[in-house]
């Protein structure tokens, strides 16, 4: 085996392919990154954990066919710090070498042969706009999940009906959805899955930068899958197995309290007021006519206040919330205005956003968030 290729365009390769690799890999071979190089001119890179595959396809001068497999995270370090020159990729005996200007570096290589197969890619469902997939992934994955003692929560649910498909993410205290659009393979197209809220948000991040995303889908058929392809990236994960909790029923069908404040100066404000925020203790709004009030703090500890300007409809109301869970929200709207609905204070809140002071909320981002008891 034998080629060449550019620093960066193999640095960048290696990084995505690499970025999976587990920690503590159960066999050593898991830790590598396989290198195929059978046509003339494209080179692929290749890593597998048993649950989460990424191909990556990069153009290079070959000289030699060959495959061989060699520690994932050092080829990735070495790769990055190389000069920026062309590297030359040679396979010797059982090691590799690499060489860039006055660099060289040697890899030993891992047994090919005991290698798992790579899953095939699913049929494929659709393609969604990579800008907008990356957003709505990162406004709904603020929501999931990190405990790993309850694995349906730390998946996203993917519901697709034709034109439309829906994301959802809970960890029980706080509840995103997303719908957004996108162009299934078949107009009738009905789907639901559940995906790892880690490797949902990894895939949207590194191909959200591509025009169209492709995604492909098996469920019911021995392994559930999903996978994403867009720019010769490709990558595979397995589904989260089980029936995640019917979450859209939180939603308050109404809500005779509302408010609206400008996003911008909400968010800096509960930020500047969260600094005196001891771990476990709320962020306190108070709305009245005119107004929103935002205090931390009691007793003797540290405190801290500021008053916004802010739009309520109904009656005065107090509530509590997580700082960092209402931060979490805020930091997810794209519009200028939040509106923030309510039904009682120790009821969950949802937040949407509008274009405008006086104009209507755009439920195509919903957060609901619990907020916290606290004596009057």
């Amino acid at each position: 085996m034998r080629f060449r290729v550019e620093r960066d365009v193999l640095a960048e390769a290696v990084t995505w392919t690499a970025r999976s690799l587990p920690t503590r890999p159960p066999v050593p071979v898991l830790a590598g990154v396989r290198i195929d190089v059978e046509d003339a001119g494209t080179v692929q890179l290749s890593s597998f954990d048993y649950e989460v595959s990424a191909r990556s396809e990069i153009a290079a001068e070959v000289s030699e066919k060959g495959t061989v497999l060699v520690s994932g995270r050092l080829l990735a370090e070495i790769s990055r710090a190389l000069p920026a020159k062309p590297v030359d990729v040679a396979l010797e005996g059982t090691k590799v070498t690499l060489t860039c200007g006055a660099s060289r570096f040697t890899l030993l290589t891992m047994p090919v042969e005991d290698y798992p197969a790579l899953p095939a890619m699913p049929d494929v469902i659709g393609t969604v706009a990579g800008e907008t997939l990356a957003e709505a992934v990162a406004q709904v994955t603020v929501a999931a999940s990190r405990d790993d003692t309850l694995p349906l929560l730390t998946g996203v649910r993917m519901e697709i009906e034709g034109e439309t498909m829906t994301l959802l993410a809970t960890d029980r205290y706080r509840l995103a959805l997303r719908e957004l659009p996108w162009y299934p393979a078949r107009p009738d197209l009905s789907q639901v899955a559940l995906v790892r809220a880690r490797t949902l948000s990894d895939a949207a991040r590194s191909l959200g930068g591509s025009d169209q995303v492709t995604i492909a889908l098996s469920t019911g058929s021995g392994v559930d899958l999903i996978g994403f392809e867009a720019g010769g990236r490709h990558t595979t994960s397995l589904l989260v197995d089980g029936d995640y909790p019917p979450v859209r029923r939180l939603f308050p069908e109404e809500t005779p309290i509302h408010a609206v404040v400008e996003l911008g100066p909400l968010t800096e404000a509960a930020r500047r007021v969260s600094l005196v925020a001891e771990r476990n203790t709320p962020i306190r709004l108070a709305f009245s006519e005119g107004q929103v009030v935002l205090d931390a703090g009691q007793g003797d500890d540290a405190q801290a206040s500021e008053a916004l300007e802010a739009t309520l409809v109904g009656e005065d109301i107090t509530v509590a919330f997580n700082p960092q869970y209402l931060l979490d929200g805020l930091g997810a709207l794209t519009t200028p205005f939040v509106r923030m609905s309510f039904t009682h204070p120790n009821k969950p809140v949802e937040f949407t956003g509008q274009s405008a002071a006086d104009a209507d909320d755009d439920k195509s981002y919903r957060y609901l968030l619990v907020p916290i008891r606290f004596a009057s």
